[in-house]
């Protein structure tokens, strides 16, 4: 009895030296792993910062100026192109304000509202423009076109304008609108000329880029020479002046020449003989001249 005793204490203290050796691995295994907690919250936190302080900016500050100097040197770069497109076909563009209508993945269709200026000619283009994919394609067609033009020649235009919003031809309405601008420009710069030149004779009622100059001489009252010199656009964007001389003198000044053409159709054909052979500026120089109204030649 007593030996089975010492046996049953034996095994008990086997047991309990297990338990405690079991107890210490444990309580070892939590401290590495409260170790390796540390050690990945520690990396996270840092990877975290690493990249929260990239996103705004504060690391990496080289990289971040490259692209803010290459992103200013790009827009100075589109700013010169669009200097040069401006000097090269004369039209400066003020806004584009495009509102989408339909977007799908095969269709985009956009309202657009075009402004600028032609020299001394303002204009606002609205349009609708669609795209469509096509396979590898893809197809541009424009509907709904409106021109709005603020010019004083626009009578000249209206037949043109009307068939350009027919055909919807912008290219054709951009290309004419610069033609037609740099022929009133041309006769803008004449009748300055002549209005420095003559100041005595030449005046422009409308200012100078009307479409009318008038000549007058004190010696000769009631005897006035107009110009009227009209830039006229065909519906098909043809662009051509159409200068006309129109004479008005007094019936007792007629009388004194009864057999002579005076004034009337056969100056009118005589200038435009004139015109053929030597052109507006000089043609008209000629007319002033020729009937001795200037006193500053």
């Amino acid at each position: 009895m007593e030996q089975m005793n010492e046996e049953n204490t034996e095994e008990v203290k086997v047991l309990e030296a297990q338990i405690e050796h079991l107890q210490a691995e444990v309580s070892a295994l939590k401290s590495q792993q409260q170790d390796n907690d540390k050690d990945i919250t520690f990396n996270f936190r840092g990877q975290m910062q690493e990249a929260m302080l990239s996103m705004c900016g504060q690391r990496q500050g080289d990289k971040r100026e490259k692209v803010l100097s290459r992103l200013k040197e790009e827009v100075e770069e589109l700013e010169q192109d669009l200097k040069l497109q401006t000097k090269m076909n004369g039209i400066s563009l003020n806004g584009c304000v495009a509102k989408t209508l339909q977007s799908s993945g095969r269709k985009l269709v956009q309202q657009l509202c075009v402004s600028g200026h032609c020299s001394e000619l303002a204009f606002q283009v609205e349009f609708q423009l669609s795209e469509v994919n096509e396979g590898s394609g893809c197809g541009r067609t424009i509907s709904d076109l409106n021109v709005v033009m603020d010019a004083s020649d626009l009578q000249n235009l209206s037949g043109f304008l009307s068939g350009v919003e027919e055909s919807r031809d912008l290219l054709l309405f951009f290309r004419t609108l610069r033609t037609f601008s740099d022929r009133c420009d041309d006769r803008h710069r004449t009748f300055q000329h002549f209005q420095e030149k003559y100041p005595s004779v030449v005046s422009l009622p409308g200012g100078s880029r009307s479409e009318v100059m008038t000549l007058n001489h004190p010696e000769l009252s009631g005897c006035v020479v107009s110009v009227r010199w009209s830039v006229v656009v065909s519906r098909e964007g043809g662009v051509a002046p159409e200068i006309q001389l129109l004479t008005k003198i007094p019936e007792k000044a007629l009388r004194l020449f009864p057999s002579q053409a005076a004034g009337g159709a056969a100056a009118a054909k005589a200038f435009q003989s004139l015109l053929r052979l030597l052109g507006p500026e000089a043609a008209l120089e000629s007319v002033i001249m020729a009937v001795g109204l200037s006193q500053d030649a």
